[in-house]
């Protein structure tokens, strides 16, 4: 062999070791930046509202370590998001653990928290779901920007757009815009700082309402024992409610029977009350002049049962005819006593 060819033997063998050792310095690399374990899995799913920005691929952590990734993302009813995820062996999941899809950046990217709440401390088994009830989505960031409408409220349209515009031009790589975008912002710092009278009584109010809410922190305890207690009741009491309920509906129905029954001569009934209103109606006048005179008449009647359960009559005279045959003979009698003539 050559010296030429020993060289390039040489010259390749080097290359050689030096590809490997790259390879696997990259390879050991991406495993301890990325967190990559190759040990045996468990697979779980979990339920969420909204699982909007997590994509396959995604780390699952608890206490913030890695202990394993997002597997799939799909649909369920329509209406909730099913994650798939495999977590290592060595990782042990309850009946207490609670899912959260939370930001891992400014990015936008997103991660599984998984963490163990107050509950039952039963494993949960591979291949079960966490329901929705121990699940939270990401946090929603148009309600946090919402959140900030009444701030855009108290500044001028003309101030957030130039704001906006400038914000624009720096992130295009127009630095000469800065100046400007720190301009309008501390106009509107000098706006908020022109409200800060406002403010402050709003963060008085609040303390004194606090303060109050305080004071009364005993009344606030008792009511809630009170209300707890309550509910505790109900619960307790909900056979006898729930029975109580289905006496009501059959006496509902057996009522609606009973209507449907006599509706015909209620309507007659309520028909002949409307013609004895309109009687009463048209001879108002009358009724309330009776209605005066009736006192007097009933004292008047009063005076003669003084004596007992009984009325005094007395006669004064009378008058009359007694027929014989075709002969009519009067007859007229005064007792004249002094009390018939008294007025």
């Amino acid at each position: 062999m050559s010296r030429l060819d020993a060289t390039t033997l040489s010259a390749l063998v080097k290359l050689l070791v030096f590809m490997v050792v790259t390879a696997l310095a990259t390879g050991v690399l991406a495993v301890v930046i990325g967190n990559l374990s190759f040990g045996p899995t468990h697979t779980y799913s979990a339920e969420f509202t909204d699982a909007t920005g997590l994509v396959t691929g995604d780390d699952v952590r608890i206490a913030g370590v890695k202990v394993g990734s997002v597997t799939g993302v799909s649909i369920v009813d329509r209406t909730r998001a099913l994650v798939t995820f495999d977590v290592q062996t060595g990782t042990s999941l309850t009946r207490a653990t609670h899912a959260d899809i939370r930001y891992r950046n400014l990015v936008g990217q997103r991660y599984v928290a998984l963490t163990d709440e107050i509950g039952s401390t039963d494993l949960l088994a591979p291949g079960s779901t966490i329901p929705l009830a121990r699940t939270s989505p990401a946090l929603d960031l148009t309600v946090l920007f919402n959140g900030f409408k009444p701030l855009f409220q108290a500044l001028s349209p003309t101030e957030v757009n130039q704001l906006s515009y400038e914000i624009i031009q720096v992130f295009q790589g127009q630095g000469g815009t800065l100046d400007g975008m720190l301009a309008h912002t501390a106009s509107i710092t000098q706006t908020l700082a022109d409200r800060d009278q406002v403010i402050g009584q709003l963060i008085t109010d609040l303390n004194s309402v606090l303060a109050h809410v305080g004071r009364r922190n005993h009344q606030l305890n008792a009511l809630i024992t009170t209300f707890r207690q309550f509910v505790g009741g109900l619960k307790q009491d909900r056979g006898a409610i729930l029975g109580s309920l289905d006496q009501i509906s059959q006496l509902s129905t057996q009522t609606a029977d009973l209507v449907s029954g006599i509706r015909g001569p209620f309507v007659s009934d309520v028909h002949h009350l409307r013609g004895f209103a309109a009687h009463l109606d048209h001879g108002r006048a009358e009724i309330d002049r009776a209605l005066q005179v009736l006192p007097i008449k009933l004292t008047k009647v009063g005076r003669t049962a003084v004596y007992g359960s009984w009325f005094n009559f007395y006669l004064c005279n009378f008058t009359g005819q007694v027929r014989l045959g075709t002969t009519a003979i009067p007859i007229s009698y005064d007792t004249g006593s002094d009390r018939c003539h008294l007025r």
